[in-house]
């Protein structure tokens, strides 16, 4: 990966696991300046986890970075990789709890909230419940769960840019299950035999592995497809995206006058198949005070070179 459009790698000076409740602990680190602008960063999925180049997003002198894997991922524990872990403790609102006993815990009283894909609809679904929490919002590949969004890309969709990979997609499933793919992968996902469940996870990551990218990415897709963070990933995201993520429909969208307020960059992928960008039109039609910037050369994934200059940029604008 290439990372020349990014600031220099830093190493984190604090982190720790933060007991959640519910049996849950999740990790978590800060970087940057302890005097800087606190700035919280949300991966996607769900169920991505934090890699160490996301602090690059920020300048150190002028940020405090915190990093964290949301329940189930990353380092956090227990891990949704293991049939024990009951899900029912990982929903939307426990997410965003998580957050407010995070940023309670770090002394912080407001921050910057950056996040993309599944981190640009936590990271709404957040400043919509704590409005007076958020100083800032940096939105990328945006994603707010409505219906029309997970049709596109799970139900055939993407299938029109990708058929070639829709087909590895569908292969697992028999044809009289194919109408609901999301429904038929939940079924094996949540089989206790990890002969179903470990191939099943392989071939919905490397979906969306495959395709979040401008161009191919085998090394991405050779380490989203390890079973270690495939199950995971793959039981976390099909388990939110059976429940549309416990939003209404439309409800993250119908409730930005809540946070009209708070100042905050929009930055989409031309080429995003994952996202595409009639959502991130929909949210620049309905927030029209949010600044709304357009990648030409970008597809979904925050590693584009142009996606990585475009939030670079951003996160400068907010810094202060």
């Amino acid at each position: 990966m290439n990372l020349d459009a990014l600031y220099p790698p830093i190493e984190p000076y604090d982190s720790g696991m933060l007991l959640v409740g519910d049996g849950q602990r999740i990790a978590w680190e800060v970087s940057g300046n302890p005097e800087g602008t606190p700035v919280v960063f949300l991966h996607g999925g769900p169920g991505g986890g934090t890699s160490p180049w996301q602090r690059q997003f920020f300048d150190p002198e002028k940020y405090r970075i915190v990093l964290f894997d949301q329940r189930g991922c990353g380092k956090s524990l227990p891990s949704a990789g293991d049939p024990a872990d009951d899900l029912r403790f990982n929903t939307t609102a426990h997410l965003i709890a998580d957050l407010e006993l995070l940023r309670k815990n770090l002394g912080v009283e407001k921050w910057q909230v950056f996040g993309g894909s599944w981190g640009s609809a936590l990271a709404l679904a957040y400043a919509q419940a704590h409005p007076g929490a958020v100083s800032g919002l940096i939105l990328r590949g945006i994603f707010t769960l409505r219906r029309i969004e997970l049709e596109w890309f799970y139900e055939g969709g993407t299938a029109a840019i990708f058929p070639d990979l829709w087909e590895e997609f569908i292969a697992p499933i028999p044809v009289l299950e194919r109408n609901h793919m999301i429904d038929a992968y939940h079924r094996r996902l949540f089989d206790p035999d990890p002969a179903v469940h470990v191939p099943a996870a392989i071939a919905w990551t490397k979906w969306e592995a495959a395709t979040v990218t401008l161009r191919p990415d085998p090394e991405l897709i050779e380490a989203m497809t390890e079973p270690a963070m495939a199950v995971p990933f793959a039981r976390i995201e099909n388990h939110y995206f059976m429940n549309r993520g416990w939003f209404t429909e439309g409800q993250l969208l119908e409730n930005i006058d809540i946070i009209r307020h708070i100042p905050a960059v929009i930055v989409q992928g031309r080429h995003d198949a994952c996202t595409p960008m009639m959502t991130a039109w929909d949210l620049h039609k309905a927030w029209p005070e949010a600044e709304f910037v357009v990648v030409d050369d970008a597809g979904h994934s925050a590693s584009d070179p142009g996606m990585q200059q475009a939030l670079r940029d951003a996160a400068d604008l907010l810094a202060f």
